[in-house]
């Protein structure tokens, strides 16, 4: 005689496993619906800020240009073994800034300034920043430089730049401009056929301004908008005006530190 089984059309028993598909179905939901109360809850935080209709596009854009990558890293994530205790990364060495070298075999040690490509220049004044710049300003059909004291450029009409002065400027009709209304500016000059090459040197005043967290996420923006435009980035910072952290987290989104 057999054993007694289940019912026909009883429910499963409460400690039963659903079938695949629910499950699956189950954790896609549920992973989505948690991405997006997480980026509802960020752009309130950011409104909550006072942050202008146009910051807050920067900041969202600056988002969705890294989504994939973003979610690489935590797919990454939940696949590696488990982590080791929190006091052995005391034992390993801080990973160093990226720093440029010149390639092997005797090529130029000036780093290439190119489409599609953003630098970063660590110096306390605006110099080799400012050399590059003049190096690489004929590559581009335009530039755009955004500074207090946009520097001078030999043989670049008034037609091909366009000066931001983030403290007051014919763009702004003199009053202050935000990191979202530079990066709106920015647009018309990126965007074109054959972009344009970008120069920074304000990073300083506008993180005094304005906040490290805002100027972090409008230069994580430019090196997207720069990439996605064939456009070129040269900044220049002065590392004496952030602290070791804020200073490696500003770094990172640069394709080539010097």
């Amino acid at each position: 005689m057999s054993a007694p089984g289940r019912p026909t059309g009883s429910p499963p028993p409460a400690d039963a496993e659903p079938p695949a598909d629910e499950e699956f179905a189950r954790t896609y939901a549920a992973g989505y619906e948690e991405g997006v109360r997480s980026a509802l809850r960020e752009v309130l935080q950011h409104a909550a800020r006072g942050h202008t209709a146009q910051e807050l596009r920067i900041l969202v854009e600056s988002r969705l240009a890294r989504l994939e990558e973003e979610v690489e890293v935590k797919r990454r994530s939940l696949l590696a073994p488990p982590r080791r205790p929190a006091w052995t990364s005391l034992l390993r060495a801080p990973q160093a800034a990226r720093p440029w070298a010149p390639p092997i075999g005797g090529a130029s040690p000036t780093p290439r300034v190119g489409p599609g490509r953003s630098l970063l220049v660590r110096e306390e004044r605006p110099q080799r920043a400012v050399e590059l710049l003049r190096g690489a300003v004929h590559d581009f059909p335009r530039c755009a430089l955004v500074s207090l004291r946009p520097p001078e450029l030999s043989g670049v009409s008034p037609e091909r730049r366009v000066d931001i002065v983030p403290s007051g400027s014919d763009l702004s009709g003199g009053g202050r401009l935000s990191p979202g209304e530079i990066g709106g500016h920015l647009r018309g000059p990126t965007e074109a056929p054959g972009g344009a090459l970008v120069y920074v040197d304000a990073l300083e005043y506008l993180s005094g301004e304005y906040g490290f967290e805002l100027t972090l996420k409008f230069v994580q923006w430019l090196v997207g908008q720069i990439e996605q435009t064939a456009s070129g980035l040269v900044v220049s910072f002065d590392r004496r005006a952030l602290d070791s952290r804020e200073e490696s987290r500003l770094e990172r989104p640069f394709q080539t530190v010097v």
